[in-house]
């Protein structure tokens, strides 16, 4: 009876050794499972971090070229302005100016 005795608790430590291997390879497995979800939710959320960085950046980068173009516009109307002004007192002298070829042409 001592055999048999000996015998069941070598079977019984046998079947323990392979619960606690099959539960450690659960347990590994379980954590490989729950590593690669947390690293998929991690990428994703650096993928809408980076998303929501590059929209900052490209509005960042459409207000400072609306302001570059403001600017630019604004100094081909004052330019325009200038050039009008000094042109304004030249007008009768140019008139003149084409009067008085028109004249030569019609009696030359």
């Amino acid at each position: 009876m001592a055999k048999e005795k000996i015998l069941s608790e070598i079977k019984e430590a046998e079947d323990n050794a392979r619960k606690m291997v099959d539960d450690g390879k659960k347990k590994k497995n379980d954590r490989i499972a729950s590593a690669r979800a947390e690293a998929r939710e991690i990428i994703k959320q650096a993928e809408l971090d980076a998303q929501k960085s590059a929209q900052s950046a490209m509005k960042s980068a459409e207000e400072s070229i609306a302001s570059d173009k403001a600017k630019i516009i604004e100094g081909g109307e004052s330019e325009a302005k200038g050039i009008a002004s000094a042109a304004t007192p030249k007008i009768d002298e140019a008139v003149e100016l084409l009067i008085n070829e028109f004249e030569r042409a019609i009696h030359a």
